[in-house]
């Protein structure tokens, strides 16, 4: 037992009440005073996220902000009543099941795996019982991380964005865009489980439009270059970007390279065209990236994952980069500016 210190015993003396002499001085502070050594420095453990991404910590930073963002929403902040546990793949698919394991082994509380449906797969192969959130261009039932859409059950729940769903719309944005253009080129990582859907969905467009296709599937820096140099001997009209966290990495790569060959492109993504990309066109992965923050908030305020419906990103945008169509000698339609979100001068 600790003893008081004299001071507070000759005190204690004039009140023989204890419960005058908390009053006295303090609850709280009589409490701290008489409670066991240990006690008063135990606070409650702040619940750690893992935050598992198929980009780099570089080129996917805004994300993350956004990601930050939704869980002040749900009033969690990074560094003063959650934690983060960054684990970035920066491509490379094969390491992601050693990343989700060992965010298991570390027991988090969440985790919010993004960039592609890979390192949710990875995560959910490591626990069934850890909540995990998803941000994914992939579909969801497709690639086994829910039963469905509105009832996902489980341990998974997600945000859906629709970046591999709109072939058409891309190819019919090219073909405003160049009318002339007989042949288009799609740009695929062998290594994305979902490039084959995604050359199918672009080939039965390209197919209806009359135009005719090339597939390129480059895997590292030389082979892009590679691809490039061959579209290029090829005369192709134009180039369309899968959505791929390894391509998104290197998107300087491509978009210097575009310039170099003078071949117009079409990515998914606003940052490409931001950078000096001539267009994009897809869903607003920053917001996506936000409401995933908020459902993580959500799980760590007590929600089931298996109750939170997946989230279908419906937030398009088409954007334009004028000064690149000028460096390309093209003249954007005025139908075409006419639906453009964001040109950027």
């Amino acid at each position: 037992m600790i003893r008081p210190p004299s001071a507070l015993i000759m005190l204690l003396s004039r009140h023989t009440n204890r419960r005058a002499f908390i009053s006295l001085i303090g609850g709280a502070a009589a409490l701290a005073l008489f409670s066991p050594p240990g006690t008063r420095a135990q606070q409650p453990a702040m619940p750690v996220i893992g935050f598992l991404n198929s980009g780099s910590s570089v080129g996917s930073a805004y994300l993350a902000q956004a990601f930050r963002q939704g869980l002040n929403e749900t009033s969690h902040a990074e560094g003063q009543n959650v934690a983060i546990d960054y684990r970035w793949t920066n491509g490379r698919y094969d390491i992601m099941p050693a990343l989700a394991s060992d965010l298991v082994r570390n027991r988090v509380a969440v985790i919010a795996a993004s960039g592609t449906a890979a390192p949710a797969i990875a995560a959910k192969s490591a626990t069934s019982t850890i909540p995990i959130v998803f941000t994914s261009g992939d579909d969801p039932v497709k690639a086994g991380l829910v039963s469905s859409l509105n009832r996902p059950g489980g341990n998974v729940t997600g945000v859906h964005l629709f970046l591999t769903e709109l072939s058409a719309k891309k190819l019919g944005l090219l073909h405003d865009l160049l009318p002339n253009a007989a042949a288009v080129a799609i740009c695929l990582n062998p290594s994305n489980q979902n490039s084959e859907s995604q050359a199918a969905d672009l080939q039965a467009a390209a197919r209806a439009l009359g135009l005719r296709t090339e597939v390129v599937t480059p895997g590292n820096e030389r082979e892009i270059e590679a691809a490039f140099s061959t579209l290029a001997q090829q005369r192709v009209g134009a180039l369309i970007v899968g959505s791929d966290p390894f391509f998104f990495a290197r998107r300087d790569q491509f978009i210097a390279l575009a310039a170099r060959y003078t071949i117009p492109t079409l990515y998914t993504l606003r940052a490409y065209v931001a950078d000096g990309g001539l267009i994009s066109y897809g869903t607003d992965i920053s917001d996506a990236y936000r409401q995933a923050g908020v459902y993580v908030g959500r799980i760590l305020k007590g929600a089931k994952p298996g109750d939170l419906p997946v989230v279908q990103s419906t937030r398009f945008e088409l954007v334009i980069n004028l000064k690149t169509a000028r460096t390309l000698g093209l003249t954007i339609p005025p139908g075409v500016l006419a639906i453009t979100d964001e040109v950027i001068e």
